[in-house]
């Protein structure tokens, strides 16, 4: 029994002489630190909660795109004290995915207990979705032009001129499945019914879901421009003015008739056609031999309508005959004798 005895005190001193005070001092305090959590976790009351943990994607390389919807979170049921459980609402807790190494693809990555950072003593129960899948994409960029999309029609006697948007293009940036097959961009319906004049306009651009999650909602200016729809008309018995003459011309014949492209507006305002026009000859350098003069036929100058446009004149040239005077004063003389 003595050296029983005598062995322990020799196997203790061993052991004490190789712990330092420091150490011992160390192991004692995580021994009642190990005891402490021990009754904390164990002693407290446990309780359940479902938390919505959010996902967080990491380290996506900058030439790669996630191009499909996946799940933002995750629903967690945990148990743990009460206290401990009351903590990590606070906390900023995430459901990290690192795509370091990401290539394109389908990625398929398991949503596990460990894979979320809680706190020593709280205990996952329940994951949903087990789950989250990612399809990874080349992430392109592209110029689409935007065509604009127009029913309707403008008010009788208006055209549609010219329609012009700014932006009349867009580059977008997204995953090269989708805008490979993209070539432009429309926007939602312009209806010009019953227009009477130019105007600018805010359209959305009518996207598909997919562009709609790159591109947001996107409005462009619509610059449309009415212009006066135009008729060709023939106007017969248009007078002949003879200018520039130092004696009395008449012009044989004395009308023309013109060919002409005429606002449609003017045309129903206007009773008689010849009225729009005038017709005239130059005497000058014209003695009393007749011969052929040009005739220059131009259009009435009416406001708030386009000018008509003359395209054809009948005949284009006159002759210009002298009226003598003083022979019809001889006349008049002869009957008053």
């Amino acid at each position: 029994m003595e050296k029983l005895v005598h062995g322990k005190t020799k196997l203790t001193d061993r052991l004490l002489c190789k712990v330092s005070p420091k150490e011992c001092a160390l192991k004692i305090l995580a021994l009642f630190m190990a005891v402490f959590l021990w009754y904390f976790v164990v002693g407290e009351d446990q309780v359940d909660i479902t938390l919505t943990v959010p996902i967080e994607i990491l380290n996506l390389p900058a030439d790669l795109i996630i191009a499909n919807h996946y799940k933002r979170d995750i629903e967690v049921t945990v148990r743990g004290p009460r206290s401990m459980i009351q903590d990590i609402r606070q906390q900023n807790i995430t459901r990290a995915i690192d795509l370091t190494n990401a290539k394109p693809g389908t990625m398929v990555i398991k949503n596990e207990a460990d894979s979320i950072h809680f706190p020593i003593g709280i205990t996952v129960l329940r994951l949903q979705p087990a789950n989250t899948t990612l399809l990874i994409d080349k992430l392109v960029q592209k110029n689409l032009p935007i065509h604009p999309v127009i029913e309707g029609e403008p008010a009788p006697g208006y055209e549609l001129g010219k329609i012009r948007l700014r932006p009349d293009k867009l580059t977008v940036s997204g995953p090269k499945q989708i805008l490979e097959s993209q070539l432009a961009l429309k926007t939602y319906v312009i209806n010009l019914d019953g227009l009477d004049h130019s105007t600018s306009l805010q359209i959305q651009l009518n996207l598909s879901d997919e562009l709609l999650n790159l591109i947001g909602e996107a409005v462009v200016t619509v610059d449309i421009t009415l212009k006066e729809k135009m008729l060709r008309k023939t106007v017969r018995g248009i007078p002949v003015n003879v200018r520039d003459a130092d004696s009395s011309f008449i012009a044989i014949p004395g009308t023309v008739t013109v060919e002409a492209e005429i606002p449609e507006n003017l045309i129903r305002d206007t009773p008689e056609l010849a009225m729009l026009f005038r017709a005239s000859a130059s005497a000058k350098g014209v003695g009393e031999k007749r011969k052929k003069i040009p005739v220059t036929v131009v259009g009435v100058n009416v406001p708030h309508h386009l000018p008509i446009r003359i395209i054809k004149v009948k005949p284009e040239k006159v002759s210009l005959r002298l009226i003598k005077q003083h022979s019809n004063k001889n006349k008049t003389q002869q009957k008053s004798n």
